[in-house]
């Protein structure tokens, strides 16, 4: 059973499941939209980004699609977990539909790079500081007149804990965690890991927790626990994705899909639970790339690196539909 979707499992995963999966080219954007190139300026550095416009003669919503762990780009794509075009197949489905869309490559990837090239500069509340950013670049533009925050996998955690400071109408959690990571890593790595390994895994994971470096990690746990990524593990640590999912004050949707191998469908109902008045929306079939698949994993690695598979219709109808009846809501 794979692992979740957070940043310093990615590699192990990969390890685990033996998936060998590569980026490739772009696909062309539908005719009826327009996209632009984007960038944001960070005390760091430049990001750069993709806004995609349908065609309107008045302002429109905005969708800022906010990516998961690792070295994701703004198209959903990872060189340790497939090319697939998942967010770039959202933001054309988005545009179809009269919304617009940001994506962009997150610091430190393809062409945001050089704002953060070592790892070791990375953590939460710089990606959040980043979507703020974006956020207001877009709430200053006159083509939008509201904001929704889409988040994938942990990039739904990064807009839950932006939304305050974006000033985000709604927000979308896709695939997201409920989950503590230190939680999470414990229970996977107990079911990998031989007793003296897990011991030594509890005990670099129990300092991480409390703010302590770790520069003593064996070669086996390097994967996980590799000091270049402790920084950005203790200021993941220190979250709680339901706790900060039950804190908003906007309108949320939830979408989870019941073939989902990295993020259980469970996650989905505890962050229901945390905030009672979100939507939920259970895909059936939908898997962690978005697509229809049967729910056996070795039955769907095949859909991490096709991005010619169309994303689940359920998946683009309902946030469509969220978005709209959102603005319905607040009379707009």
């Amino acid at each position: 059973m794979p692992v979740c979707h957070y940043p310093a499992l990615i590699m192990l995963r990969a390890l685990l499941l033996s998936l060998t999966l590569v980026t490739g080219l772009a696909q062309a954007t539908p005719s009826t939209s327009q996209q632009l190139p984007i960038s944001l300026d960070t005390d760091q550095g430049t990001l750069r980004g993709s806004l995609l416009l349908p065609q309107s003669d008045k302002p429109v919503p905005v969708a800022l699609l906010i990516a998961g762990s690792g070295p994701t780009d703004r198209d959903g794509n990872n060189p340790e977990g497939g090319h697939n075009d998942a967010l770039k197949k959202l933001a054309q489905f988005l545009a179809r539909n009269g919304i617009a869309s940001l994506r962009y490559d997150k610091r430190g990837v393809a062409a945001s790079r050089a704002a953060t090239p070592d790892e070791r500069g990375l953590s939460v509340e710089r990606y959040v500081a980043d979507v703020e950013g974006w956020a207001r670049q877009l709430k200053e533009d006159p083509r939008f007149d509201r904001l929704i925050l889409i988040g994938h996998s942990e990039g739904a955690l990064i807009a839950s804990l932006a939304a305050p400071g974006s000033q985000a109408d709604a927000l979308v959690s896709i695939a997201g965690p409920a989950y503590p990571i230190g939680q999470v890593l414990d229970m996977q790595l107990a079911m990998r890991l031989p007793p003296p390994l897990l011991d030594e895994s509890r005990h670099i994971l129990a300092n991480l927790i409390r703010g302590k470096l770790q520069p003593k990690v064996p070669k086996e746990l390097q994967v996980v626990y590799r000091p270049s990524v402790q920084p950005y593990l203790i200021s993941l640590l220190r979250q709680d994705p339901a706790e900060n999912f039950a804190a908003l004050q906007i309108p949320a949707l939830i979408v989870q899909g019941s073939h989902d191998a990295q993020v259980s469908p469970d996650n989905a109902e505890v962050l229901k639970q945390a905030k009672p008045d979100a939507e939920l929306a259970l895909i059936p079939g939908m898997n962690h790339v978005m697509r229809i698949t049967p729910a056996a994993w070795n039955e769907q690695v095949a859909s991490y690196n096709d991005p010619k598979l169309p994303l689940a219709r359920a998946l683009g109808e309902r946030i469509v539909a969220f978005i709209r009846s959102s603005a319905e809501e607040n009379g707009r």
